[in-house]
């Protein structure tokens, strides 16, 4: 028994001096693959050119792209208004083909029917587009973010600060006001 453990005492010894060998030789072939500062310095100059020339290409795509969006955002603001100035063309035509008709039949109460009907179909087109009427009618409180005071006069049977008279109506885009409603208020 003491021999087998002799023996693999020996064994272990052997493998042991085998990688320490093939560990020195690892490291002397480790020195020769090291390389020299001006190699370095090179392999990154390298490096930082092929970075530039990518920041470069990157840069140029980018402002190519906003070019590009820039000009498509004006196309659109150019012609954001055809869709409804298609529809109030349409309502022109009809103004045109009443005015012919009356002036060829002297018939005051059809150009008085037509120009209601056109009247009719130019309030839905609002409606469509997201307009709204202003309430501004006699009594109405007046509320300074939707009415416009023209005049103010004294009502003695009005409340204060009510509207008298509207002299133009007022309208809301989608709940922004568009047109403020033009009154005369009432103050006392």
């Amino acid at each position: 028994m003491e021999k087998e453990k002799e023996e693999k005492v020996k064994e272990s010894k052997e493998t042991l001096d085998k990688e320490t060998k093939e560990a020195k030789v690892d490291d002397s072939e480790r020195e020769v693959k090291e390389e020299t500062p001006e190699e370095v310095i090179a392999k990154l100059e390298k490096d930082l050119e092929e970075w530039k020339s990518s920041y470069t290409r990157k840069l140029a795509e980018f402002q190519n792209f906003t070019k590009r969006k820039e000009n498509e955002v004006a196309e659109m603001k150019k012609y954001a208004s055809e869709g409804i100035i298609i529809k109030l063309l349409d309502n022109i035509d009809n103004l045109e083909r009443a005015e012919s008709a009356s002036t060829e039949t002297k018939n005051f109460d059809a150009l008085v029917e037509g120009v209601n009907m056109i009247l009719r179909n130019l309030r839905n087109l609002l409606t469509e587009e997201g307009v709204e009427e202003l309430e501004a009618a006699e009594g109405v409180k007046f509320n300074p973010y939707e009415h416009q005071a023209m005049m103010t006069e004294n009502v003695e049977d009005l409340d204060n600060d009510v509207i008298v008279k509207v002299f133009q109506k007022g309208y809301k885009l989608k709940g922004k006001v568009i047109r403020p409603a033009m009154v005369t208020v009432n103050k006392k």
